[in-house]
């Protein structure tokens, strides 16, 4: 039995990013028996879905006072300022994965920092494991805010390091287990938010083999999706989703409707072997139905509204950018320029698409801008344009674009 040896620290008291499941709650008692610190827990609602009251119930359970306890509904700061600030990028890593868990972590990272200057914290702690994304992400953002905040890294210090070993401390120290980890566990490690749900572990950890079907907890399969098409209207206004179907909604209820009409038609499922941060390759389910539909949105209202370099231009930087939320880079200066420049082409990003969601697909139907559009059907036509464009201009543009070519073609026949 593995039992904490008490580290003569100089920290007084700790905040600890707590969600009330097993890790987190070994995690506290750690804390307190190891430290011997005063412990404050914060717990984020971000839209997981779940009750959050247990954390406090559990938190007060092992002596943490009332005014150390936040329990914060930060959904539509996450939504608002993280999420939608991000897919003005069209933000997608490695080709494919919409970043639902990466773009939550410097929101709780600011927060930490703030609880723990509003509580007189020296020390900040999280539940992220030393193989993990997200111990980069949680501390390079502390450290951004706070620069001489004390990180304390359970996954790194203790040598809790199995299932076996986890419950064996809580059932010493009287932690409460649900009954699900006591028959083995839940079957997928899981992250949830308003953008996605994640799941990792277990069977998964083969790459070879298909996602159970009862795993996936917001979508259906799309052979079981609606036998009828859906259509969305969706409108924005600096390149941000606005209103749904002519209603106008605030940021995190219009996602949160996303995803409920999305999961009803199977959109947003994903299978993926990321690379991470620390060096390997993990592989990771995931489900993202209304940000898979915002992202085929907000990349067709900017088709008719951005000038063609600049729209170029952010498809170069998006890889980038998505790298710097992957690897925690949020709060950098690099990050913050890279917005300021995401933010200005977005002015003119303002109209509305339309699209038709069918059995796991999203079909782009319809879209314009009266303020904002560059397309310009007497030029773009087939038919008659009345001169407004002149043919003949495109045999210059050609020639003076060969030029370079031809010279080399003439030189490599001299050579021959």
């Amino acid at each position: 039995m593995t039992q904490a040896k008490k580290k003569s620290s100089a920290v007084k008291k700790v905040v600890l990013a707590y969600s009330g499941g097993l890790d987190t709650s070994v995690i506290l008692k750690w804390l307190q028996d190891t430290y011997g610190c005063e412990v404050v827990t914060f717990t984020a609602d971000l839209g997981q879905g779940e009750e959050l009251e247990p954390a406090r119930a559990k938190a007060l359970q092992f002596g943490i006072k009332k005014k150390n306890i936040f329990i914060d509904d930060l959904r539509e700061e996450f939504v608002r300022d993280f999420v939608f600030p991000m897919f003005r990028c069209n933000t997608v890593y490695e080709g494919e994965y919409l970043l639902g868990t990466s773009i939550a972590r410097p929101l709780i990272a600011k927060r930490l920092v703030e609880i723990a200057r509003q509580t007189g914290a020296d020390a900040i702690s999280h539940g992220a494991t030393g193989k993990g994304n997200d111990q980069v992400r949680f501390e390079l953002g502390a450290y951004a805010l706070m620069p001489n905040v004390k990180v304390i890294a359970p996954w790194r210090e203790w040598d809790l390091l199995s299932r076996e070993k986890l419950m064996a401390y809580a059932e010493t120290h009287g932690i409460p287990v649900d009954m699900k980890h006591k028959k083995g566990g839940s079957p997928y490690s899981m992250d949830a938010n308003l953008l996605h749900i994640s799941y990792e572990g277990r069977h998964l950890e083969n790459p070879a083999v298909e996602a159970e079907e009862s795993m996936w907890r917001w979508t259906v399969s799309p052979e079981k999706a609606p036998n009828k098409a859906e259509y969305l209207d969706i409108r924005f206004e600096r390149g941000d989703p606005v209103a749904l179907d002519g209603k106008k909604m605030k940021p995190h209820e219009l996602l949160a409707k996303l995803n409920q009409i999305g999961g009803k038609h199977g959109i947003g499922r994903l299978d993926l072997v990321e690379n991470r941060y620390v060096g390997m390759k993990s592989r990771g389910c995931y489900e993202t139905p209304g940000g898979t539909i915002l992202l085929k949105a907000h990349r067709a209202i900017e088709s008719v509204c951005l000038d063609r370099e600049v729209a170029h231009l952010k498809d170069d930087l998006m890889p980038r950018y998505a790298s710097l939320i992957y690897n925690g880079y949020w709060w950098s200066p690099e990050r913050r320029a890279l917005q300021a420049l995401i933010d200005h082409t977005q002015q003119s990003v303002n109209g509305w698409v339309r699209l038709k969601l069918y059995k796991g697909n999203v079909i782009l139907v319809g879209r314009d801008s009266k303020t904002d559009s560059l397309f310009d059907p007497t030029i773009a036509t087939f038919e008659d344009d009345a001169g407004a464009y002149d043919q003949r201009d495109a045999g210059g543009f050609i020639k003076l674009n060969a030029l370079r070519m031809r010279i080399a073609a003439n030189r490599a026949r001299k050579k021959r």
